[in-house]
């Protein structure tokens, strides 16, 4: 890879992976709060959320944590049934007050089960724990105990466990993807960023540690793609799973084993610089 690249590209993380960008961003969801159970439960849903402009993402999660009076954990392990009725409001584009209620259900049935979010994405664990007492659910998870590579393993199995509740509606599957569905999972990659990543700049939380930053995948939004695709880091026509392994493969290159460090790169240069829209692009 070319040394002036990665060079210009670390450049770049610097510029961007600094506590003062966090504000705009909707990673500034979680930081609302310092309990582990809260950080993911909001990260999770400000990563759902993140489609559309910033400003009303994290206005609609501030609504969202508002109508949880405030302490979301709290709220979903303790909430009774007519506590739920003001949630009926809440509506951000496509997801609605039936979303909403299966999240919380989901979230509840979760932690009465385990400590951390984190458990959700760890097919084995999950498998061994479910079988023993979730029948149903097991027969649901077993296909993923071979693994097809680390996160595409945890992200397909995700959300067949995030779909398993008796009570899941169907029109909530088109807000959690999968590599299964070829789709490049962009929300659940920066979730998983936020939650794997450590360093010492206090954006993401580093709070997880079955995963390893060295196994992340980019997030592929419209503006890290087409930023990378300006850099000849994305050759793949299409926009799809394989095009965010695409792109993870060649960050690295750059760096093996803290490849997603350069997403604050690519995100920062297509949204905050408008690179590759606007002037003249450096040569590499």
């Amino acid at each position: 890879m070319n040394d002036n690249l990665k060079a210009f590209l670390d450049e770049k993380v610097s510029q961007y992976n600094r506590p003062e960008f966090i504000a705009n961003d909707p990673v500034s969801i979680p930081h609302l709060f310092t309990k582990k159970q809260d950080i993911e439960i909001m990260g999770f849903w400000a990563a759902t959320l993140a489609w559309g402009q910033r400003v009303t993402i994290i206005n609609k999660c501030k609504e969202l944590i508002a109508l949880m009076d405030g302490a979301p954990y709290d709220f979903i392990i303790n909430h009774e049934e007519p506590d739920l009725k003001k949630l009926l409001s809440f509506k951000h584009r496509t997801f609605n007050d039936i979303d909403t209620l299966y999240f919380i259900s989901f979230f509840r049935y979760h932690y009465e089960r385990f400590d951390s979010l984190e458990e959700a994405f760890n097919a084995q664990n999950n498998f061994v724990i479910l079988s023993k007492s979730e029948g149903s659910i097991s027969n649901t998870c077993s296909r993923f105990v071979q693994p097809e590579s680390t996160v595409e393993t945890a992200l397909n199995y995700f959300r067949n466990y995030f779909t398993s509740l008796p009570d899941f509606p169907n029109r909530t599957k088109k807000h959690v993807s999968s590599p299964s569905q070829k789709s490049t999972c962009k929300r659940l990659c920066m979730f998983l960023r936020w939650m794997v990543r450590k360093d010492s700049q206090g954006v993401d939380f580093g709070i997880w540690n079955k995963l390893k930053p060295a196994d992340l995948i980019c997030p592929c939004d419209l503006h890290v793609d087409r930023v990378a695709r300006k850099l000849k880091l994305i050759t793949r026509k299409q926009t799809d799973w394989q095009t965010a392994v695409e792109l993870t493969q060649n960050l690295r290159e750059l760096d093996p084993l803290d490849p997603v460090k350069y997403d604050f790169a690519l995100f920062g240069l297509g949204i905050e610089e408008r690179w590759g829209i606007e002037g003249v692009l450096p040569e590499f």
